[in-house]
């Protein structure tokens, strides 16, 4: 099992703490493949979900425009921004770019990286799913943290070839996506663009490099889908999604055991589950629990079936960060170059959720408890939207071979972010004021 050096101390408390790189050792597999092992099913899915995407028209002006390099933000000095960004501070520092920087996730991760030495540049295309000020927001922070973002979409061939020529990347930490379960039903032709076809345009820039970069990504666990076995194990079926979102990381999973296994990427996914903390997306129920809540709005509670729980296994991003920061320091390297592959590569796949399932009545008890207001609650059934009644990781591989161990409870997490949000929130307000 890998050991984590010291953690370095961090300067904000809405930041999260900066995990250590973790030293490698030698494993008992080369590859950890998908288990069930692909199916006939698996490449229909995959062929059908991509002749969904090309038949389909362009997604809306909703998601942003696209930039390129034939836009106004690449002109001045955007290349000497990304050469030093991307420059490691420490001798042993990765050069990594992170796609969708300036998301949740990705804004947590690039903060972490950047703190114990290693070179970073984001890429994000700033798309309107959710509130721009708050993305913008975390740009800027990150900003002063060092890092520079490159507004722009992954789908962009020409951007991303250009910034492996300015940065030579050894590390790929690849969080953009188009998220959310709901939103598929309003706008299902974005999730293929983004968490497909985007993947895809990656990849295929990513096995043309010499050498190749590690590749990191952002599965979910919403591919486990219908499936009723918990807790959810690595090794149980997916091939059951229950909404396109979770069909579009299911397709994800099964591209990159194709990218892996022709051009020898190291690729490394990871199942998130159900993600919270400071920075937050404002789409997520803990988010807008706390909003409707603090302005006395009703907010609606789903049950199952005969009044059936919903729970979800709720994971702390800081517990989070630590994953991902240890899958791209375990991550062995790829074995092609210039689009061939010279050998077997390694190809991952871990959960990394809490272990402890919360029902959703809970959080908002919790909420509650911090807000000191009491919430107007209504019961309804739960809708036939893509949402699954219950998740729970099963986080033993990830334990073994990332030396995962989550320490952040629901509550401890809710109050951290109950405190960013009363600051974040009202500092907007004082803004807005002036």
């Amino acid at each position: 099992m890998t050991q984590m050096k010291p953690i370095l101390s961090h300067l904000d408390p809405i930041i999260p703490s900066s995990p250590g790189k973790f030293k490698s050792s030698p494993y008992a597999f080369n590859r950890l493949r998908f288990s069930p092992k692909p199916t006939l099913w698996s490449f229909l899915f995959l062929f059908f979900l991509l002749l969904f995407f090309f038949c389909s028209p362009p997604a809306s002006s909703s998601a942003g425009k696209r930039r390129s390099l034939h836009t106004s933000d690449f002109k001045g000095n955007w290349e000497i921004k990304v050469r030093k960004s991307a420059r490691p501070s420490s001798s042993s520092g990765f050069s990594v770019l992170v796609t969708g920087a300036a998301g949740f996730v990705g804004t947590h991760v690039s903060i972490a990286l950047k703190n114990r030495g290693d070179g970073v540049v984001g890429l994000d295309n700033f798309n309107s799913y959710y509130e721009t000020s708050l993305k913008k927001a975390r740009k800027n922070l990150l900003e002063r943290r060092g890092v520079h973002i490159v507004e722009g979409d992954i789908n962009d061939s020409d951007l991303l070839n250009k910034l492996f020529r300015i940065a030579h990347f050894t590390h790929v930490m690849h969080l953009a996506a188009q998220a959310g379960v709901r939103y598929a039903m309003q706008n299902p032709t974005s999730y293929v663009q983004s968490n497909v076809n985007g993947f895809v345009t990656l990849l295929e820039v990513c096995k043309n490099e010499n050498p190749q970069p590690r590749i990191v990504w952002a599965s979910s666990s919403s591919v486990y889908g219908l499936n009723s076995k918990v807790p959810f194990s690595e090794k149980d079926r997916t091939d059951q999604p229950a909404s396109l979102y979770a069909a579009t990381k299911k397709a994800g999973e099964e591209i990159a055991h194709t990218y892996n296994h022709i051009y020898g990427l190291s690729i490394t996914g990871l199942r998130f589950f159900t993600v919270y903390g400071p920075w937050g997306r404002p789409d997520m129920a803990y988010y807008f629990f706390t909003k409707d809540i603090l302005r006395g709005k009703e907010i609606k509670i789903f049950e199952g079936p005969n009044h059936a729980t919903v729970a979800r296994d709720f994971t702390y991003i800081d517990d989070i960060v630590k994953g991902c920061l240890s899958a791209l320091d375990t991550a062995k390297k790829s074995t092609g170059s210039g689009g061939k592959k010279h050998g077997d590569a390694q190809l991952r796949v871990f959960n990394l959720g809490n272990t402890s399932p919360v029902p959703v009545a809970r959080l908002v008890s919790i909420l509650e408890k911090l807000l000191k207001v009491k919430a107007k609650k209504k019961i309804l059934q739960m809708p036939r939207n893509g949402d699954v009644l219950y998740t729970h990781a099963n986080i033993s591989l990830a334990a073994t071979e990332l030396g995962y161990r989550p320490t952040t409870d629901l509550e401890t997490g809710l109050k951290k972010f109950v405190t960013w949000y009363l600051s974040y929130y009202e500092s907007k307000k004082k803004k807005s004021s002036w």
